[in-house]
């Protein structure tokens, strides 16, 4: 048999018809009064495992997205791996800031939707947006964000806080989560979005500490700012506003 269409025609059509698909996805938005966390086997000795980041780097993502609920105080769900064998805890600094979280401690299941407690913690929150995080992008977070948008969930994943062996396991990851209604973010949309405006609250009082300790590009233009107002050095032409 014989076919026609060239090569080059066929890849056009595929990338139109993907772009195609991706434009029919509407445009969801976080609603804090809607809203969980969930914080997917972020465990000591998993995180040799996210290379596709600087260590220092993914040590201050995992800590932010633990963070951040506690900013729009949403209810948070941790969960972790086998931690008795090579996986490890959590890290203190993580376990610390949720005293009296829900922690459910798996013992086999790869996908922390196949067991039941962890299934059990989240539709206790009666939230409908979930907003996780996982030790690696593939697994944890992929494998879970898919589960839950099979049940009905709307997903956010942070890719800020997953890491995983390679880039290109991250970003055929990614594509996987975003064909099945996964809607990807970083850390700082995540956090803008469910603020809106800098005059709500949580809003300018409440996010600038929390860019300060972990957003720093963003924290030294506020300190920069602030530092001219008090100083009086502000230079000619600049504003205020």
């Amino acid at each position: 048999m014989y076919f026609s269409i060239s090569v080059p025609a066929l890849l056009i059509a595929l990338a139109l018809s993907l772009t195609a698909h991706a434009s029919n996805q509407p445009f969801i938005r976080l609603r804090k009064n809607d809203t969980a966390f969930l914080i997917i086997d972020h465990q000591v000795g998993l995180f040799y495992l996210a290379r596709d980041f600087a260590p220092d780097q993914f040590r201050n993502n995992i800590l932010a997205h633990a963070a951040l609920p506690k900013v729009f105080n949403l209810p948070t769900i941790l969960t972790t791996s086998a931690e008795t064998g090579p996986n490890g805890p959590l890290p203190r600094e993580i376990a610390e800031m949720h005293q009296g979280a829900p922690l459910i401690k798996r013992n086999g299941e790869v996908n922390a939707w196949d067991n039941p407690d962890f299934r059990a913690a989240v539709k206790a929150t009666g939230k409908k947006q979930i907003v996780l995080a996982g030790i690696t992008t593939d697994v944890c977070t992929a494998f879970l964000a898919l589960s839950l948008r099979a049940e009905g969930y709307e997903v956010f994943a942070n890719l800020d806080a997953s890491g995983t062996l390679d880039r290109r396991l991250a970003d055929e990851a990614n594509d996987r989560m975003r064909a099945a209604g996964v809607t990807t973010m970083g850390m700082f949309a995540i956090a803008a979005d469910l603020m809106r405006d800098w005059r709500n609250t949580p809003g300018t009082s409440e996010l600038l500490p929390f860019f300060d300790k972990y957003l720093s590009a963003y924290a030294f233009l506020a300190r920069a700012h602030g530092a001219a107002v008090t100083n009086g050095t502000l230079l000619p032409g600049e504003s205020t506003s």
